[in-house]
């Protein structure tokens, strides 16, 4: 189990590339909810998430 917060890289049944948050627990916290084609496309999603994460903001929705 990794110590801290990772992503995982994998190819669907579908041959798409996906990739998954995984925290020290074990737990998905997110993931691409999508397919992408080319491993180089994943990796790319995944430093999109890296880049917006730290200027997000929470929305409470009623």
């Amino acid at each position: 189990m990794p110590t801290n917060p990772s992503f995982e890289v994998y190819q669907d049944n579908a041959d798409e590339w996906r990739w998954r948050l995984v925290v020290s627990n074990g737990n998905i916290i997110a993931d691409s909810g999508e397919g992408y084609a080319s491993k180089q496309g994943v990796k790319r999603g995944i430093e999109s998430v890296r880049n917006a994460v730290p200027k997000a903001t929470v929305e409470l929705q009623s």
